[in-house]
């Protein structure tokens, strides 16, 4: 650790192997929490690169429990997290919305770290009980299109370096992994970012990584699309600036689309969306998002055309059908 402390404070960058390597002998317990603090914090100083971001993450899937659902091609539908907008589960919302569009659906989550409800707690209210168990997993996509593999039960090296996180307290590179360390390694993936240095980063990534997936931003920093102001998307062929009035909404104020105060009011939006009875923010912010996944998975279509496969899966009940489907078989 002493030769990778003096590289990173001269301001060297690691290799993809290095990197791997550390968090590989991270979970060896070959370093002190304090030598993982130094490393953890000479990275954040710096700003972490493509490589050492892409080394991270094949420590964490090799180190992690694997799901195999190969017999399908699945997308997962993320938002990196940590904006601090507080909204409601629209990516979640979304992962519904495209199940019940025909197509299937790998979310990787967990609970929420700066907004009252992320997607294990959403699922987590409606009695859902979290395994790593692969056959479950692949009954859930075969039955329901949908399910959700619970980040801690799969990226075990985690446990590793959360005392010297909380200690920190302090954003980290771990906090840039979620989106990229989905244990069945999707064929698609739709990724919300916070940024825009964070969308040219996982951009820079995900083309080592994957040969179909798109990212959104919003400008005025939510990582999705929130409608609240114009929207960037970045995908391996396209990259492109929209506003609401683009894609035939209108544009909404931030208190519409508030995720409320406690998990119970999350959980109450989410499933007035599911049910068709949210109010028109609400439903729209979702059906833009699910749009854009769809044309993620069918480029070749329309985002007209995505969206109309959106809204009839949220309007004729198919959405709810997928997230009543998937308590039955998770409670």
């Amino acid at each position: 650790m002493k030769v990778i402390l003096e590289k990173l404070i001269s301001g060297e960058k690691l290799s993809r192997q290095e990197t791997k390597n550390i968090l590989l002998e991270i979970t060896q317990n070959k370093y002190s929490n304090e030598q993982i603090a130094a490393f953890l914090t000479a990275i954040q100083m710096r700003g972490i690169s493509v490589d050492e971001l892409l080394g991270l993450r094949d420590g964490i899937l090799e180190t992690g429990i694997p799901v195999d659902l190969s017999p399908y091609k699945v997308i997962d539908i993320v938002g990196t997290g940590g904006d601090g907008k507080n909204t409601f589960n629209i990516s979640t919302c979304s992962c519904f919305v495209v199940a019940g569009a025909g197509y299937k659906v790998a979310k990787h989550g967990n609970y929420a770290a700066t907004s009252v409800s992320g997607a294990g707690n959403v699922l987590e209210e409606h009695g859902v009980k979290f395994v790593a168990d692969n056959s479950k997993h692949l009954e859930n996509i075969e039955k329901c299109n949908f399910t959700y593999m619970h980040a801690p039960l799969f990226a075990k090296a985690m446990k590793f370096v959360a005392p010297v996180r909380k200690a920190l307290q302090i954003p980290t590179c771990f906090n840039l992994l979620g989106p990229i360390v989905n244990p069945c390694r999707p064929q698609f993936q739709s990724l919300g970012t916070a940024t825009l240095d964070q969308m040219r980063l996982y951009h820079s990534v995900l083309q080592h990584i994957s040969e179909n997936y798109m990212i959104v931003t919003a400008l005025d920093k939510y990582d999705e699309i929130s409608l609240t102001t114009d929207f960037k998307v970045i995908s391996k062929n396209m990259e492109q600036v929209y506003s609401p009035n683009n894609i035939g909404f209108r544009r909404i104020n931030p208190q519409e689309i508030f995720g409320g105060a406690t998990k119970q009011e999350a959980k109450e939006i989410f499933d007035n969306v599911l049910n068709n009875v949210a109010t028109e923010s609400q439903k729209n912010v979702v059906l833009a998002n699910s749009a854009f996944s769809i044309n993620c998975i069918c480029g070749e279509k329309s985002i007209s055309e995505c969206f109309a496969e959106a809204k009839e899966s949220l309007e004729s009940g198919k959405a709810k059908q997928v997230l009543q489907k998937y308590i039955e078989l998770n409670s």
